[in-house]
């Protein structure tokens, strides 16, 4: 008798190019039936499927999706860095009350499919040595950019992106969240932020015909970075561009995966200092084609019960009051003005965060560690997680219609009903 197993999907948000590989005839085949629970149309909502549920998995080989004719793009992440994978990964459309029936079959060559999420991270060892890419990177508290005196990374840090819109976060110890605006669905090239020498050089706020660095951070965290608020003090996960001590002991970043339909950071925080507390950070980031923003999950040790944590959104060059709205499983803090750098083009940004978990936002002084920001408050638990999405549109960007502050807040909205629809999956 067959083993079915059965399993519900809360994560959300196709077919590719595939080239020909050898399908292995060892292995029984498998059927993955997924089901849309919702009476909702998805588009490319993301599946992720551990590898114990895929049993009987020929050792080396790669699982191949056919849906009747067609191969759906999929990657394999090793999510916890043991060499093996651990997790299969695509997305796929849905028609509403949908069931799809999934060919399971393995490959003994990783399939090549269209590459539309990507990662960027580069570093130098000193002032006069060149740029080299990397997948890891640990950082110290007196190793910030100033007490450094230079700027030690590609774009600050690392930048990921999709095919919509591409994201950086400041690793130099400021830990803000940035946006670049694509006008093209390809990747950016991997160039960005140095010059022909291999030196650091902030050549992105200048257009391109791919796009250019559109968002102005300031002192605020940027769109979706985070604080505690503790004792009604709010106390920023790092630091501000001229402080020369990180507040965090040790911040070690990595890679965990890179991949045609996902791309995966991860960020650990050892002893944050905070309000006279140490707290321990973890925090990952999940990118995936189709939409205009990306996941982020965050879990915290050390919580005592009296914090509260504070998902942060820029509103630098906001003059429109910020919309609040309830949409499926999430509350939406909505942004459309002209949020670029000298209000020279419309941009429209929000953030997802749990409806459940949600007690209202409160808004940032304009001095201080934290500033010019909305800051969603939400319940913490100690090592509970917390996810989130952060979103970014702008008038230039290759779908049309968000110079329109209507047509944002309906795709927000939207995008926030798409991730709360349930996927029902069965492997026979």
């Amino acid at each position: 008798m067959k083993k079915t197993v059965l399993f519900y999907l809360p994560i959300t948000l196709v077919t590719a190019f595939f080239t020909s590989c050898k399908v292995s005839q060892n292995v029984s085949e498998k059927a993955i039936v997924l089901k849309n629970t919702s009476s909702l149309a998805l588009s490319q909502k993301a599946i992720a499927i551990k590898r114990e549920n895929l049993s009987n998995s020929a050792k080396g080989t790669f699982p191949i999706l056919l849906f009747k004719t067609d191969t759906i793009a999929a990657q394999t992440n090793d999510l916890n860095g043991d060499g093996k994978w651990d997790e299969l990964f695509f997305t796929t459309d849905f028609s509403p009350k949908e069931e799809k029936n999934i060919q399971l079959k393995w490959s003994e060559t990783d399939p090549k499919f269209t590459v539309k999420t990507s990662v960027r991270f580069g570093k130098r060892e000193a002032e006069n040595l060149p740029v080299h890419p990397d997948t890891i990177e640990v950082l110290m508290a007196d190793q910030v950019y100033k007490k450094l005196g230079y700027q030690k990374y590609q774009t600050d840090g690392p930048t990921w992106e999709n095919d919509k819109v591409g994201f950086r976060h400041y690793l130099d110890g400021r830990n803000s969240k940035d946006v670049f605006g694509k006008k093209l669905p390809g990747i950016t090239p991997e160039n960005v932020g140095i010059n022909s020498k291999g030196a650091v050089e902030d050549n992105y706020h200048v257009m391109y015909d791919w796009g250019r660095d559109i968002f102005p951070v300031g002192n605020s965290a940027g769109l979706g970075a985070y604080a505690l608020l503790i004792d009604n003090k709010m106390n920023r996960l790092g630091i501000l561009l001229n402080d020369t001590i990180n507040n965090v002991e040790k911040t070690t970043f990595k890679i965990v995966s890179e991949g045609p339909v996902n791309s995966v950071l991860s960020y650990h925080y050892e002893n944050w200092k905070a309000s006279g507390n140490l707290y321990q950070v973890q925090e990952t980031a999940s990118i995936w084609p189709g939409m205009y923003g990306y996941k982020n999950t965050v879990s915290i040790n050390g919580i005592k019960g009296k914090e509260t944590f504070l998902a942060a959104i820029s509103n630098l060059n906001n003059k429109n009051p910020l919309q609040v709205i309830e949409s499926g499983d999430w509350v939406c803090l909505i942004q459309h003005d002209y949020l670029t750098y000298e209000r020279q083009w419309i941009l429209g940004t929000a953030i997802l965060v749990p409806k459940n978990l949600y007690q209202g936002y409160i808004e940032a002084p304009k001095t201080g560690q934290l500033t010019d920001s909305y800051l969603a408050k939400l319940t913490v638990e100690n090592n509970k997680e917390i996810s989130y999405y952060s979103v970014a549109a702008w008038e230039l960007s290759a779908d049309k219609g968000f110079n329109d502050s209507k047509f944002f807040t309906n795709y927000v909205t939207n995008l926030a009903k798409q991730l709360s629809a349930k996927i029902e999956v069965q492997v026979k």
